[in-house]
C-alpha cells in the first residue's frame, strides 16, 4: 500500500552539559572539566524509493541522539548522531510548528527540520586569575522539536490517465520493467505505479471516474499526483460508445481539480485496438479529430503499434532534456 500523506513528530538531540572536574596531579592543580557535545540534528533526505513513507505508518516519533556530557581531564563529550529520515523525491514538507513549507525535488537533497541543542561549557572555561578553582558549568540546551506533515506528490515525465480497466497497466508493463497489477475488473490499480523507459519515468495512475474531483471512486487522493507530471497520456477505450464524451469527462475532472492540468501537453491513446476492426478504429479517430491532438492507436499485441509508441517516447526523451516540469 502506498503511503502518501503522514504526520510525524521529530525531536533533535539535547546538548550535553559541561563537567566540573579538577586535576589531582601535584603541581598541575586546576579545573579540567570539559564541554559537552552538541545534540544531533534531524534531517529529511530525498530518495528514489516511492514507498519510503511506509516506515512512518506505525511509528510517529523520531529522535536524534543526545550529546554526551563533558568529563574530566579535558575530555569533551561526543556529539550526538544526526537523524536522517529518507522520504521519496517529490515530498512536500509542511512544518506545522513553524508554519513553513519546502519541497524535496532532487535526489540526495537534505532538509534540516530540527536543529540539535548546543552543548554546555565545563568549568575549565570559567577559570581566571581571581577564580582559580571555578565550580561553574553550563548545562546543555534542548534540541528543537517539530511536527511535520509529509505529502508525497509523484514526479514523473508522463502520467497515464483514463477510466478504470482500459489497458494503462498493461502498457506500462510492456514498455518498462514495472510489474503493475493487471486484471479484468475496475480499479485494479489502487495506487500509482512507476516504470522507467530509457530514463523516462512513467506513472500509471489509478483510473478516474466522473465525479473523481469531488471524491467519488478513488477521489482526489491520487489526482494530486498528476500535478507533478510533464505530459499526459489520455487513454480512451476502443470499445467505448462515445470516445469524445469519455475524453470530455476526463478533462472535466482534471480541470475541476486543477485548471493548470489542462495546459499540460497530452497525447490521446486509443487503447486495446485488438478488440475492434479497422473500420471502427477509423470512426474513433474521426470522432476525435476536432480536438487537434496527437492520436495514437495502441495494442500491446501489435508489434507495429508498439514500435510507433516507442518512437513517441523517444521523441519525448529528446524534448524533456530542455523542458522543465510545468506545475
Amino acid at each position: 500500500m502506498l503511503i502518501d500523506n503522514v504526520t510525524i513528530k521529530v525531536l533533535a538531540g539535547k546538548g550535553g552539559s559541561g563537567a566540573v572536574a579538577f586535576s589531582k596531579i601535584k603541581m598541575s592543580l586546576g579545573p579540567t572539566g570539559a564541554s559537552g557535545g552538541n545534540g544531533g540534528s534531524a534531517y529529511l533526505e530525498a530518495v528514489a524509493d516511492l514507498g519510503a513513507l511506509r516506515r512512518f505508518r506505525a511509528k510517529k516519533v523520531f529522535s536524534a541522539e543526545n550529546g554526551r556530557d563533558g568529563r574530566g581531564s579535558f575530555r569533551d563529550g561526543h556529539r550526538g548522531e544526526d537523524l536522517v529520515l529518507p522520504v521519496p523525491r517529490g515530498t512536500v514538507v509542511h512544518n506545522l510548528t513553524t508554519q513553513t513549507e519546502h519541497e524535496l525535488t532532487s535526489l540526495g537533497e537534505r532538509l534540516l527540520v530540527a536543529k540539535g541543542g548546543n552543548s554546555g561549557k565545563g568549568n575549565f572555561h570559567y577559570r581566571s586569575s581571581i577564580n582559580t578553582s571555578p565550580k561553574q558549568f553550563q548545562r546543555g540546551l534542548p534540541g528543537e522539536t517539530c511536527e511535520i506533515e509529509l505529502e508525497l506528490k509523484l514526479i514523473a515525465d508522463i502520467g497515464l490517465v483514463g477510466f478504470p480497466n482500459i489497458g494503462k497497466s498493461s502498457f506500462l508493463n510492456a514498455v518498462t520493467n514495472a510489474q503493475s497489477r493487471v486484471a479484468n475488473y475496475a480499479f485494479t490499480t489502487l495506487e500509482p505505479h512507476l516504470g522507467a523507459y530509457e530514463g523516462l519515468m512513467l506513472a500509471d495512475l489509478p483510473g478516474l471516474i466522473e465525479g473523481a474531483s469531488s471524491g467519488k471512486g478513488l477521489g482526489i487522493k491520487f489526482l494530486r499526483h498528476i500535478e507533478r507530471t510533464r505530459i499526459l497520456f489520455h487513454f480512451i477505450d476502443s470499445t467505448t460508445v462515445d470516445p469524445l464524451a469519455d475524453y470530455a469527462t476526463l478533462r472535466r475532472e482534471l480541470g475541476a481539480y486543477n485548471p493548470l492540468l489542462l495546459e499540460k501537453p497530452e497525447h490521446i491513446i486509443i487503447s486495446r485496438t485488438d478488440l475492434i476492426g479497422e473500420d471502427r478504429l477509423t470512426e474513433i479517430a474521426q470522432a476525435l479529430a476536432p480536438l487537434h491532438k496527437k492520436i495514437i492507436p495502441l495494442s500491446i499485441q501489435d508489434k507495429k503499434q508498439m514500435t510507433e509508441i516507442r518512437k513517441v517516447l523517444d521523441r519525448i526523451i529528446k524534448d524533456i532534456t530542455v523542458t522543465p516540469i510545468n506545475t
